[in-house]
């Protein structure tokens, strides 16, 4: 995925109309959409507000008029991508059976896959403790998660954890583009075997490749 798309399929499956203005907060959406992409395959440091400019299709003034810094931009990313996180854990009804919620949200967390380089932008931030302003919020976001672990869905602190634990095993495979060894690398292949048991073919359509730019 060398681009991403600035324009959604509707629920009745048609495209917008290529010819109608989009609003000021349509446009801001977009670019954080490719924020969280170019972000999340590039990091902090190696990403520009040109690079995330170009992947959304707007000019780069434009960008730094709406968001004023990267770290603006990146803050506002991921913040995105923690609401969407939360938003699809919270899709799991609230009587689920413990052991058939953390199956659901496991499966709601794959199902972020659709968008792209939010895992790992989370990846990211979780490696900028140090930054005086993103490190703060990364930290909290992380907190957030927690809590509604233990305080919401009902996860022990130990289910929380391994919870968790497999989260970001997930992404550190998304993030090192393994995709790319399945059926080549016999032990890569089993980590993905017993990772995704019911969904490897999902993960493999949808994780990022080693020649995408994002």
């Amino acid at each position: 995925m060398s681009t991403v798309s600035a324009q959604k399929i509707d629920e009745a499956g048609t495209a917008p109309d290529p010819t109608r203005r989009m609003s000021s907060d349509e446009r801001r959406e977009q670019i954080v959409e490719a924020a969280i992409a170019v972000f999340g395959a590039k990091g902090y440091v190696g990403t520009t507000t040109d690079d995330v400019a170009r992947a959304a299709s707007v000019s780069q003034p434009y960008v730094v008029r709406l968001f004023g810094t990267k770290e603006n931009l990146f803050l506002a990313a991921l913040d995105d991508a923690l609401k969407q996180l939360l938003t699809a854990f919270r899709t799991v009804p609230d009587d689920t059976d413990l052991h058939d919620r953390g199956e659901a949200m496991g499966a709601a967390y794959l199902g972020l896959l659709r968008v792209r380089g939010l895992h790992q932008i989370l990846s990211h931030a979780f490696l900028l403790g140090a930054h005086p302003v993103i490190g703060p919020v990364a930290r909290g976001g992380f907190a957030q998660v927690w809590h509604y672990l233990r305080d919401e869905a009902g996860f022990s602190a130990e289910e929380a954890q391994k919870f968790l634990a497999a989260g970001m095993l997930i992404n550190t495979m998304i993030g090192l583009r393994l995709t790319d060894e399945y059926g080549k690398d016999a032990g890569m292949t089993e980590l993905f075997n017993e990772c995704f048991p019911v969904s490897v073919q999902y993960v493999l359509d949808e994780a990022p490749r080693v020649d995408e730019a994002w």
